[in-house]
């Protein structure tokens, strides 16, 4: 027997547009916070070169190359008033070889909103990605009031993955060139960036890169490591020294690590995270065999001198949260991967969208009340630590009681399998 659908149905879906690698999609079942916001984006490509850098690559001996270091930034926006919504975006896949479309909501190149400042979010990526790899969260914030900047992080990317050293010394040094570079930029788009409020946002390497950003410096063990920098140049953000001390910036007013690497591999110790000094929000897979999630949440009760948040997608591994749902592209094999790049974006067990909407919900929170200091989202980081446990008590009026501890912003039944667990300063 075939069952037909009503016509109304049929008109919906004919009326759809086609979809293809979507980065902004929004399942019926998110969070509170998920949705878009109502501001129209923009994007647009900046090229930058960071003179007088050491080039990590190119040593030899004891030599100490500098060359000029490009970083390629996208960077999301309010838009203008009216600005049409939709465009694509041009990107490299995780084999460093296919090319493939990404769409989205944000116009290309259009004209920034007048009027106003938006605190300014920079978005790192891991080792490799690219500047796309999070590129659900650019517009996302985007589209709340915030103008957002995520940077292709040179010698690991896709294209150009090299030595591991190059990361683990540039990361947190890109990130503040960045910052300092939206701070200078001239023209209607620098006119609304805020850059004395400032948001990071890091995935693994990137979440590496922004903790020693906000404050905690490295082990003395971690820059005489024989795979690591060379010549101790790591140093440079070695714990009490003033050179870390140095890069560190007041305008960096909260962090968001998701599935932070280096605590597995001995680069931070109880020493060096209490010195982690900005709210910070930790996103993990409860079974990260990466960045391991045991050390991750380490990482979480060494920070003693902020308060921070851990949330937790139990059971899932490295990719939680941060990922772009994997393009069609990457569900075949390729010959430069001994994968099939699929798995450098998916879960086992979670659904990406799904993931990436809970990131959204939180991210939006958590900047909205450190960013903007809107105290009512202190509400959505209240919670208890176990959403299972969570019980719906509501009143005649549809008023929670004093027993009612469902997560605020998610639906019944929505957060199971979530976990967000918060020590304050101290303790």
């Amino acid at each position: 027997m075939t069952t037909k659908r009503p016509l109304a149905a049929v008109a919906a879906l004919a009326a759809m547009p086609a979809l293809a690698n979507s980065i902004d999609l929004v399942r019926p079942d998110a969070p509170e916070l998920a949705a878009y916001g109502p501001q129209p984006i923009g994007v647009r490509t900046v090229n930058l070169v960071h003179p007088g850098q050491i080039d990590i690559i190119a040593i030899e001996g004891d030599d100490q190359p500098i060359y000029d270091r490009p970083l390629t930034l996208e960077i999301w926006y309010p838009a203008a008033d009216g600005t049409p919504q939709g465009g694509s975006y041009n990107a490299t896949l995780r084999d460093g070889e296919t090319q493939v479309t990404l769409t989205g909501r944000a116009a290309r190149d259009a004209d920034p909103a007048v009027g106003a400042q938006y605190p300014l979010i920079v978005i790192s990526h891991g080792y490799p990605g690219n500047r796309f790899l999070m590129s659900h969260l650019g517009e996302n914030l985007a589209s709340k009031g915030f103008v957002t900047v995520s940077i292709d992080h040179t010698d690991s990317t896709y294209s150009d993955q090299a030595a591991f050293g190059s990361t683990l010394y540039h990361r947190p040094i890109d990130q503040r060139f960045v910052v300092d570079q939206m701070a200078a930029m001239e023209g209607p788009l620098g006119a609304i960036i805020d850059t004395s409020t400032v948001g990071v946002i890091g995935y693994s390497m990137g979440g590496y890169g922004a903790l020693i950003f906000g404050g905690a410096g490295v082990t003395q063990a971690a820059t005489e490591l024989n795979w690591g920098t060379p010549n101790g140049l790591l140093g440079r953000h070695l714990a009490g020294s003033d050179s870390h001390e140095a890069l560190v910036d007041p305008r960096i007013k909260a962090i968001i690590a998701i599935g932070p690497w280096g605590r597995n591999a001995g680069f931070w110790d109880t020493n060096g995270m209490a010195g982690l000094r900005v709210p910070t929000l930790l996103m993990a897979g409860g079974a990260d065999d990466v960045s391991i999630y045991a050390a991750i949440r380490t990482l979480f009760e060494e920070a003693s001198g902020t308060e921070r948040h851990l949330l937790t997608f139990d059971h899932a591994n490295h990719n939680a949260a941060a990922p772009i749902p994997a393009p069609m592209e990457a569900w075949h094999p390729v010959e430069e991967l001994d994968f099939v790049p699929f798995e450098h974006y998916s879960d086992p067990v979670w659904d990406t969208t799904r993931m990436n909407n809970i990131a959204q919900h939180f991210a939006t929170a958590f900047f909205d009340l450190h960013l903007k200091n809107d105290g009512d989202k202190r509400a959505y980081l209240d919670l208890i630590p176990n959403a299972n446990d969570g019980i719906i008590a509501l009143d005649e009026t549809e008023t929670p009681t004093e027993d009612h501890s469902q997560w605020v912003g998610f639906a019944p039944r929505t957060a199971k399998g979530l976990r967000f667990e918060t020590l304050l300063k101290g303790e």
